[in-house]
């Protein structure tokens, strides 16, 4: 009789996947993509921290690191942690105490004794719990600056401190910015000028006007003005968001970042690469050169794999979109202290589902999910959870 019932809950899965095939895309989603950034599963009485700390550029600081972590944190992304181990508890609480600041080790795939890079990372909301004699942190956090590990020693106690430098990031001046004619700046259009509502048509019309007069002045340089557009941060980011809006038709382009740098880490934790690419990007110090290694990888990186199997096509980036208004990857915890790096997909493909639907600890609120126990990645470790209409692979990470 179990034999025959488990044969029939397998048969369900296996129909489930077949229909979440063939499922065609919503038009609208009615999912309120706020839900997922507010991490509402850790809990609504968490104390919440105002004012950021900032280290100044090139300085060097001496940070506790956060143990047992493989997250490839990036500056802006947010990172949700419940802790457990007595001495990991001991950390935060040393930590809320003086600058809400930890290191988080840059760990790449390649496997190297120690890292060299890393992210600051500053609490914005905590809460202590203590459940059967378990005293528990509960832990809002997200990445401030980039730095480079100098030294790292461990204390008396077990905890890690690590001497490290922050790296600054480089702003690059406008490369007509020689040759601009001050009689002319007057005939500039600036981008705030942009009516609100336009067609597709009017919107590119627009900018190729625009285009127009911002590099009016290369015609006295030796180099047309398209090169100077490769290098350009406007230009740079309208293509980004080109890319972007082909992931997710309902992108909104004022849940992105105006200024460059704020918006080339966003795109930099968005994008479902492994940590040996990430890392490079991590370590690029100049926005304008980040978002053409972003371009690049969006234009090449078309296919997510299996990671074992190599060639088994799980999903592909026609299939990528946004369920948050952080993008379509962002990183979650579960009760256990496991973070996982998600991405969402319209649909997934050679997997096999086990077990049934839950909304327990949903980090989508109100939705279902089924685990697939199957590792799969573009080119790094996932595991898969499906809902209606939703399939969500994610990297498995154990803190």
């Amino acid at each position: 009789m179990i034999d025959n019932e488990e044969e029939e809950e397998e048969d369900d899965m296996e129909t489930e996947d077949r229909d979440s095939e063939e499922a065609e895309k919503p038009n609208i989603i009615t999912f309120d993509p706020s839900l997922p950034t507010s991490h509402a599963y850790l809990g609504s009485d968490m104390e919440e921290f105002h004012g950021r700390t900032v280290h100044d550029d090139d300085s060097c600081q001496t940070i506790p690191v956060l143990p047992h972590t493989a997250v490839m944190l990036v500056p802006g992304q947010t990172l949700p942690l419940q802790l457990f181990r007595p001495q990991e508890v001991s950390m935060m609480r040393s930590v809320i105490q003086r600058d809400r600041t930890f290191a988080v080790l840059a760990h790449s795939d390649a496997g190297e004794p120690e890292p060299e890079f890393g992210t600051t990372a500053e609490i914005y909301a905590y809460r202590e719990e203590q459940e059967y004699g378990i005293e528990t942190v509960k832990v809002k956090a997200v990445g401030r600056q980039r730095f480079k590990v100098h030294e790292i020693r461990t204390q008396a106690d077990g905890i890690r401190q690590a001497k490290v430098q922050i790296l600054p990031e480089r702003i690059l001046p406008d490369p007509l910015s020689a040759v601009q004619l001050t009689p002319l700046t007057r005939l500039h259009m600036h981008p705030s000028s942009k009516p609100p509502t336009q067609s597709c048509k009017q919107a590119q019309c627009w900018w190729n006007n625009y285009q127009q007069r911002k590099f009016h002045c290369a015609s006295l340089t030796p180099w047309p003005p398209w090169v100077y557009a490769l290098y350009d941060s406007e230009s740079l980011m309208n293509r980004v968001k080109k890319q972007l809006h082909e992931w997710d038709e309902n992108l909104k382009d004022d849940s992105l970042p105006t200024n460059v740098v704020d918006f080339s880490y966003r795109v930099a934790a968005c994008l479902p690469i492994d940590d040996a690419l990430r890392l490079q990007l991590l370590k690029i110090g100049s926005a304008i050169q980040r978002l053409r290694c972003e371009l690049d990888i969006m234009d090449r990186c078309t296919s997510l794999c299996c990671k074992q199997c190599q060639d088994t096509e799980i999903t592909t980036k026609n299939e990528i979109f946004s369920l948050s208004l952080y993008g379509p990857m962002a990183a979650y915890v579960n009760p256990h202290g496991y973070v996982h790096e998600t991405l969402t997909v319209y649909k997934a493909n050679n997997l096999n589902l086990v077990g049934r639907p839950s909304t327990l600890h949903s980090w989508f609120p109100g939705l279902p999910f089924v685990v697939w126990f199957v590792h799969i990645v573009w080119r790094f470790k996932m595991v898969c959870l499906y809902t209606p209409a939703l399939c969500l692979l994610t990297s498995l990470r154990k803190q």
